[in-house]
């Protein structure tokens, strides 16, 4: 897929631009094709990059006490990034890895900044697209809060059906807070319903 059509499917998916920002846009991003185990950003690095998912998915997680601890998933047709290092200047707390082979758009932040002084419909589109993750983070926060183990997995299962494909069992335990035998023994329960 060339770039194009990715910021077709950006415009369409989040905030319509014009011709011209779309030009732009193209212009002023790399199109990657990475494999499987790529680490897009390495926890205590300067990350100014974000990153679209045209194909494959990712993942944030933390090491904490030498654990790995998964924070975010993020699919086709979503952003990643390392957020305090993007828009704090900040080193990064995590680490982002692909989960899969996959195909991404990367913008960096002068890019960004860039686009949007210039075009108010490129600005509207990186509110939105914030607006968007605040709100799956703002989600995921309050699942973890006041639902169930089961609930959390659940509710995890409706939002990605195929995720028990996608992702390891090790890493959706770790998201949703809960232990790999817990997760087990929910999948079991699930299954004879």
């Amino acid at each position: 897929m060339d770039r194009k059509k990715i910021v077709e499917i950006i415009s369409n998916h989040y905030s319509p631009l014009t011709p011209e920002c779309k030009l732009d846009l193209i212009t002023n991003s790399k199109l990657l094709v990475l494999q499987k185990g790529t680490v897009l950003v390495r926890g205590g690095q300067f990350s100014d990059k974000t990153f679209f998912i045209v194909n494959g998915c990712a993942r944030a997680y933390y090491l904490k006490d030498g654990k790995d601890i998964s924070d975010w998933f993020a699919f086709e047709n979503e952003f990643i990034s390392s957020i305090n290092s993007f828009f704090l200047n900040i080193p990064s707390p995590h680490f982002i890895e692909l989960i899969e082979d996959s195909v991404l758009l990367e913008i960096s932040r002068g890019n960004i900044e860039i686009l949007s002084n210039t075009y108010h419909d490129f600005e509207r589109l990186s509110k939105v697209v914030a607006i968007k993750t605040m709100l799956k983070q703002q989600e995921r926060i309050t699942s973890m809060q006041f639902h169930s183990a089961e609930e959390k997995y659940k509710n995890l299962l409706s939002i990605h059906p195929d995720i028990n494909q996608r992702i390891p069992l090790t890493h959706i335990a770790s998201y949703i807070n809960i232990t790999l035998e817990t997760l087990s023994r929910i999948r079991k329960r699930l299954t004879r319903i």
